[in-house]
């Protein structure tokens, strides 16, 4: 283990940089909190304010790191801001890491042109590592999102309240699969920007997963259910539009069991490496199958019980930032 390091943390504070919608919870009480607990002084670097102002942005950095001189410097880069210029620079003087979390759309239209401006790289998808290899970055290691145990002592919930409940940001997929399961007699109450019950705060949130018989799990990239496409002129205008199309592991997949409650969840590639399907979590690949699972274990408590405790031990025991971010600097020390 690296002891002591000093850190610069590079990082938007707001949630995509809007102070209306609250801190950037992954970053500061995921990241930071996780390297501060495991003993190392953090510095943070937040440039909410110069994203108007690109060049004064790259120079401010550049001040940040030379005042700081640190052991380490950690991005949660996902946009343009910073230049080529800028991150090489930074990388010859310091360890310079960059964590992508989007590869499993991102990896063709922007890691690629990324990757090799840091000392090293972290991936959350199991099947970029040959495509960082193949542009030249060996320095690359495997993670995976998490949930946020700065929150550990949580208080669950002593009885539910929701038969069926769903967490995330409106987009008219999630919007239309959720109509299509109300046809169905299921009533879903979701929470998030967009929707009608507006977000939670990380505390409500964290609560309500144990507060819900059934917490959906629900993909926002394209869906190609023909049903979807054609029920409105925006949804295939999105279609077309958008370029995520690849569903991927979210926190939410861990956060959901870490904080005691049943997953019902979408199916995505490599969630097999973190949960066994079906005695931890449950998977759909359509809205029926949604459906059917939703009434099934309604029906079932005992089952759903004891698949809701397995996920939470299974999660608990393994898929906090805390554990994410100790492994991380694990691999920095080997790969020196």
């Amino acid at each position: 283990m690296l002891i002591n390091m000093r850190i610069l943390y590079v990082d938007l504070q707001y949630d995509y940089g809007i102070q209306s919608r609250g801190l950037n919870l992954i970053g500061q009480d995921g990241f930071k909190h996780s390297f501060e607990k495991l003993g190392h002084e953090v510095v943070g670097f937040y440039y909410d304010d110069l994203l108007t102002d690109k060049e004064l942005l790259q120079q401010k950095l550049l001040d940040a790191a030379d005042q700081v001189k640190p052991d380490l410097i950690f991005f949660c880069l996902y946009q343009d801001q910073f230049k080529h210029e800028t991150l090489k620079s930074l990388k010859e003087k310091y360890i310079t890491v960059n964590w992508f979390g989007d590869d499993q759309w991102r990896f063709d239209d922007f890691t690629r042109h990324y990757a090799n401006d840091f000392s090293l790289c972290i991936t959350t998808d199991v099947y970029s590592l040959t495509k960082y290899k193949a542009i030249g970055q060996d320095n690359v290691f495997l993670s995976q999102w998490a949930a946020i145990d700065a929150y550990e002592e949580f208080e669950e919930a002593k009885a539910y309240k929701y038969d069926v409940s769903f967490v995330g940001g409106y987009h008219p997929y999630r919007a239309w699969f959720i109509k299509q399961l109300a046809h169905n007699g299921i009533a879903v109450e979701a929470f998030g920007n967009g929707w009608p019950n507006g977000p939670l705060s990380a505390e409500a949130m964290t609560k309500l997963f144990s507060e819900s018989k059934i917490n959906l799990n629900i993909s926002n990239s394209n869906s190609y259910d023909i049903r979807y496409l054609f029920s409105s002129l925006k949804s295939m205008l999105l279609m077309l539009r958008s370029k995520k199309s690849n569903s991927q592991i979210k926190a939410r997949n861990f956060e959901i069991p870490f904080f005691g409650g049943f997953q019902l969840s979408d199916y995505v590639p490599a969630l097999e490496r973190h949960f066994d399907i079906g005695s931890e979590i449950v998977c759909y690949s359509n809205v029926e199958e949604a459906a059917l699972q939703i009434e099934y274990y309604l029906n079932n408590d005992f089952e759903r019980e004891k698949i809701r405790n397995q996920g939470q031990k299974k999660s608990r025991e393994n898929d906090s930032y805390g554990n994410r971010v100790y492994q991380v600097l694990n691999q920095i020390k080997l790969s020196r």
